[in-house]
Order: structure tokens, then C-alpha cells, then sequence
């Protein structure tokens, strides 16, 4: 069986991949750039790993391309799946070069900057009949709205700081000034009310859809936006077909995740997801997929082939929602978590593979 090569182990969403891929025979190695994780990386610890290795240096230096490179022709012609979107845009943009050394699904750059836009996948979904929300050109004249750059990841900024919810005039005004510093033109939309979903896809290479699972949001942290501490894997079909529609629309090729509220579509991260760990609760075999067709295999989309119902969580980060919830007034999320706890599956935790959970509970302490 041939060797996988994941990047940016520093990433919880890797130990997912990594299992998932170990358990179907695949040889595993985790790699991480010192600079970037200066502690030992959850999935290094992995049962399924067969090999860890670490790059000198960070992602962002300009010798990171060259180094990477180096590493996988020691593995002899290796499947690539980047951990995190620095490596993915490295690798985006140097095709030619690293497609002599390895086989991956990644889109092109000019794919990958479109699908990063907001906008542009917002006049991409009007001109496709898709629903989103209603953006405003100067002031709105309707309140709650959502305040964000067009491309928040490009500007570094963690996810809970790339949008700001304004209930009024002067809350717009000063967010917007804030957004402002980062983005000239961010985006003012309706804040859309209802549950946050996600559709996941894997597309091959001619864009074809190969692989797809769904998640609904239970809690997300902080309470009043960000990122999804708590999620319930469930099947949509129409959404599916809405998302595979929009990202076919671009001929993208590789893992993303398509973001809906309300029915809407909010935005698309064309890269593994903060919630991929799912896709091992639940049984999906997006990577092992995602394996078979960088390789050149024939594969067929199977609908439906996960777990439904199965509910995820991030235990520490899920606690902070709850208690952030509760200082929202919100006593009833706080319920929620506490009954979780019982009925929730930690999103790192694997009878047949513990160490990373141990790992990963182990830096947190250590980071704070």
C-alpha cells in the first residue's frame, strides 16, 4: 500500500485523516514545521502513523516550498493531503513542480483566491439561483447585520475575529471602522437566523463529486459566532447537490466545505475543515477517498455512506461555548453541553488509538 504524507500536524482535523487512512492499510506520515507547533503535534502520537517527521523552519518562509519537496522524494512518488491551508496554497501554486514528486487533488490558485472570496462566491451564487444572504451596498437599512473581510484567512485572523454582528447604526459604524484596518471594502450582509449546517465534498480531478458528508452546528464558540465546538452528522441530499453545484461552477477539485445558514449559503473553505474529525466518528471515508483518487483510481460516489445522528465535540472548547452561552442568557446551551457529556463523542477520542486525546489535552495545558 502506498505512503500518505500529511502536512501541518499541528492541526486536530490530521489525527482524523491519519486514522482513518492507517486502518485502511495506507503507510502514514505526519510532518510539521518546527517554527509553526513547537510542540509535539497530537498526531505524531498516533497508533496509525507510521512515520513523523519535522521541517526546519515555519511554512511561511520562502525555502519552506523547496524543503517540503525535498522530504517527499524520500517517499518515493507519496500521496499528498495538506493539514492547513499554508501548505495547500504552497503547493496550489508550484503544481508543475510538486506533481513530478506526488499525487494530490488540489485546486489551482486562481480557484482557490475565488472560493476564498466572499463576494466572489456570492455573485457566483446569485448567478446560480442559490439563496444567500442579503448583501447591502453603504449603511443597511435593516439591523442585525454581519460585518466581514472578503478573505479573512488571508489577513491572519483567527475565526472567531473575522466577522462582527452590529444591532445598530453605531455598533455598524464602529465595526465597520474596525474591519476596515484589514479589509477597504468588507462585506455587510443580513445576519441570518436558523441552524448552521455544512456540506463536506471531495471532487476528482475533472470535478466530479466523489464523497460527501453533512453536520449541523449545536454550539459554536464564541456563543455569538465562531467556529462549531459541538456538531451532529446528519444527510441533506438537496444541499449536497447545492454545494456540489457551486463548487463544481468553479471546477474545483479536492476537500471543501460549503457553509449554510437559514438555507443560505454563507461561504466556502476550500480546505479540510475544523470539524473534519466528524468524518471519523461517523465512519465517512472522505480521506481514504480522497487517497484512492489522487492515486488515479476510479471512484464512485456512494450517498449516504456515514453514520447519521452521531454527535461530536470538543470538550474544552465546548465547555467555554457553554459557559459563554450562559453569560448570553442562554441557561438552557449550558443543559445542553452538560447532557453531551454524556451522549457526545470527543472529537479526538478513539478506543483504538488514545494517545492523541492525551497528547492534545497535554499541550493545551502546556500553551496555557
Amino acid at each position: 500500500m502506498r505512503t500518505v504524507v500529511i502536512t501541518d500536524g499541528k492541526y486536530r482535523a490530521t489525527v482524523a485523516a491519519a486514522r482513518a487512512l492507517g486502518r485502511a492499510g495506507y503507510r502514514v506520515a505526519a510532518v510539521q514545521t518546527r517554527v509553526d507547533s513547537p510542540l509535539t503535534p497530537p498526531v505524531f502520537t498516533s497508533r496509525f502513523v507510521s512515520e513523523t517527521r519535522w521541517i526546519d523552519g515555519s511554512a511561511a518562509d520562502g525555502d519552506y516550498p523547496g524543503r517540503l519537496m525535498a522530504l517527499l522524494e524520500e517517499f518515493g512518488r507519496p500521496i499528498l493531503l495538506c493539514g492547513g491551508a499554508a501548505t495547500l496554497n504552497v503547493v496550489a501554486a508550484r503544481r508543475d513542480a510538486f506533481s513530478a514528486v506526488c499525487d494530490f487533488l488540489i485546486a489551482p490558485p486562481a480557484v482557490l483566491d475565488q472560493l476564498n472570496d466572499k463576494e466572489a462566491v456570492h455573485r457566483r451564487c446569485e448567478e446560480l439561483g442559490i439563496p444567500v444572504p442579503r448583501q447591502y451596498q453603504g449603511a443597511p437599512d435593516a439591523y442585525p447585520v454581519v460585518i466581514k473581510p472578503r478573505c479573512g484567512e488571508k489577513f491572519g485572523l483567527k475565526a472567531k475575529d473575522r466577522y462582527a454582528v452590529a444591532r445598530n447604526r453605531a455598533e455598524y459604524e464602529r465595526h465597520l471602522a474596525a474591519m476596515e484596518r484589514w479589509d477597504p471594502t468588507p462585506l455587510v450582509q443580513e445576519k441570518i437566523d436558523g441552524d448552521g449546517a455544512g456540506a463536506s465534498l471531495l471532487l476528482d480531478r475533472d470535478s466530479r463529486l466523489i464523497g460527501a458528508i453533512c453536520h449541523r452546528r449545536i454550539r459554536e464558540y464564541p456563543a455569538s459566532g465562531g467556529p462549531s465546538t459541538c456538531c451532529e452528522s446528519f444527510y441533506d441530499e438537496a444541499m449536497i447537490d447545492t454545494a456540489a453545484r457551486l463548487l463544481q461552477s468553479f471546477r474545483f477539485t479536492g476537500l471543501a466545505m460549503v457553509e449554510f445558514k437559514g438555507g443560505r449559503v454563507l461561504e466556502v473553505n476550500p480546505r479540510i475543515w475544523g470539524s473534519f474529525p466528524m468524518t471519523d466518528c461517523a465512519g465517512s471515508p472522505l480521506a481514504v477517498r480522497y487517497a484512492q483518487a489522487a492515486a488515479g483510481e476510479a471512484v464512485t460516489y456512494v450517498p449516504r455512506d456515514y453514520e447519521t445522528g452521531v454527535r461530536m465535540r470538543f470538550t474544552l472548547n465546548d465547555a467555554a461555548a457553554c459557559l459563554d452561552y450562559l453569560r448570553h442568557g442562554r441557561p438552557g446551551m449550558l443543559l445542553g453541553g452538560a447532557a453531551d457529556l454524556f451522549r457526545a463523542r470527543e472529537a479526538l477520542a478513539a478506543k483504538d488509538d488514545p494517545a492523541p486525546l492525551r497528547r492534545y489535552l497535554r499541550n493545551t495545558l502546556l500553551r496555557r
